[in-house]
């Protein structure tokens, strides 16, 4: 046990409830040290005749702010500027801007001369179209800020593209496969000068892209990780400005590429593959930094658990406070956006539905796509089910935006030529007295049969 004129404590920003905050967290306690939660229950910054009091008082501060997948990423790097200047930390806010705009870190590697995809970012359509040919018929086109796959395509380049998709600046990038039968990367997670683990990735059935939350397995890699991946994941990092880190690579013809630095990676995935969780060597950094000590040994027995249970200091959410969720109507405007282009539209709410579908024709004149599976969708008036493709597409709802695998389907006979599912009003309160079309009487929409993705 560590004396308490020892103790360290340690805060991790994060405003959401991850398996990786609550983890790393437990990691700190069971070192012998203080965590603190900073969420918005407990956290505050008060200046006062000129001095300037984080409560809960802390000594150092891991940032763990999800920033890729949020509509305002600049609140949460302010957030956490604020903080920085306050106190220590891990994973500043300077690396991790670099970090979660894709383009950047491209340009910062290969400035370092780290080997990473040819790629193309122009702010006018006619530059972008006018450099894709040297990519060829098929390219990566991605949103420069994304997470989880998400914004991220495979486009037959023979075709026009955006450089913006809604309003996140995108960019072209070589498609780069040395083995055309199996979709695979390599993740490794650095934790300072040190890889806790790597695994390669594989891509789910149907798809191109091999994160793990849109289905991809693992496969453990640590013990045989090459010297030139360990060694090119770990000057990533370190080039980048990171603390800790998940570093995607490739294997082209001539060596390793990095795809992207993840300063938020998750641990479920490489836990899976190595029996290895990062957050006691987070914790650990941490803790050290700050001035306290910690077992080493104590450190590597954590690691073979994830604990992410709920934590001890965990603050209580007050019986009267209510979440900040948006409202949105039963008929709402919407834009939704492609590779090709934006449309205003309108979309109903069907909280029946668990996936978002979107009519042939607008996702035809958006450039959604390509289609990237099938999927099984069934129906009361269909024994078994259709089979439906998958795209996915970016929708704005009131300066949000989401991107989602919708499925495509012949609305024309329908009014809506959009579909909201769960997998958007998960964010959201529905109101279905609140309708963008309430001049309209009733739709054919709603005499439509419930359809229940399978």
């Amino acid at each position: 046990m560590t004396d308490n004129d020892e103790r360290v404590s340690v805060g991790v920003l994060s405003l959401h409830n991850s398996k990786e905050t609550k983890a790393i967290l437990n990691a700190v306690e069971d070192l012998g040290h203080d965590p603190e939660w900073l969420r918005q229950e407990n956290t505050a910054v008060n200046i006062e005749n000129g001095e300037v009091v984080i409560e809960p008082e802390v000594d150092i501060i891991a940032n763990r702010l999800l920033l890729s997948n949020t509509e305002e990423p600049a609140e949460g790097l302010g957030l956490a500027t604020t903080f920085n200047r306050l106190r220590p930390m891990l994973n500043q806010p300077g690396a991790v801007l670099t970090a979660i705009h894709k383009f950047a870190t491209a340009v910062t590697l290969a400035d370092w001369n780290i080997q990473v995809p040819d790629a193309l970012l122009a702010l006018s359509n006619d530059r972008l179209n006018a450099g894709r040919e040297r990519f060829g018929d098929e390219g990566v086109y991605k949103t420069a800020i994304g997470t989880h796959g998400g914004g991220t395509w495979k486009v037959d380049l023979t075709e026009p593209v955006n450089p913006k998709v809604g309003n996140r600046q995108a960019f072209l990038q070589d498609f780069i496969e040395r083995d055309a039968e199996v979709h695979r990367d390599l993740r490794v997670y650095t934790v300072g000068e040190r890889v806790i683990g790597a695994m390669h990735r594989f891509a789910p059935e149907g798809d191109w892209r091999t994160n793990v939350a849109l289905g991809g397995d693992v496969q453990d890699m640590t013990d045989e990780l090459p010297e030139e991946a360990k060694e090119t994941a770990l000057y990533a990092a370190e080039v980048i400005g990171l603390d800790y880190a998940g570093v995607d690579l490739i294997e082209g013809e001539d060596g390793w590429y990095v795809l992207e630095v993840n300063p938020t990676a998750g641990f479920k995935g490489l836990y899976s593959a190595t029996g290895r969780s990062p957050a006691p060597y987070i914790a650990q950094m941490a803790i050290e930094r700050a001035g306290g000590e910690v077992d080493e040994e104590r450190v590597h027995d954590l690691a073979a658990t994830l604990d992410d249970s709920t934590p001890s200091c965990k603050p209580r959410t007050p019986a009267m406070m209510r979440e900040d969720t948006p409202l949105i109507g039963y008929i709402e405007e919407v834009v939704v956006s492609g590779t090709s282009g934006s449309v205003t539209a309108l979309a109903k709410s069907d909280t029946g539905a668990t996936r978002t579908s979107i009519d042939t024709s607008l996702a035809a004149e958006i450039g959604a796509g390509p289609i990237k599976s099938m999927t099984r969708v069934k129906s009361g008036s269909v024994k078994g089910g259709k089979a439906r493709p998958v795209v996915d597409l970016v929708i704005g709802i009131g300066g949000r935006q989401h991107t989602v695998t919708a499925s495509v389907e012949d609305r024309s006979h329908m009014d809506y030529p959009l579909l909201l599912g769960r997998d958007i009003l998960q964010h959201y309160q529905v109101d279905v007295r609140k309708r963008a079309d309430s001049d309209a009487g009733p739709s054919k929409d709603d005499d439509e049969m419930l359809e229940e993705e399978e």
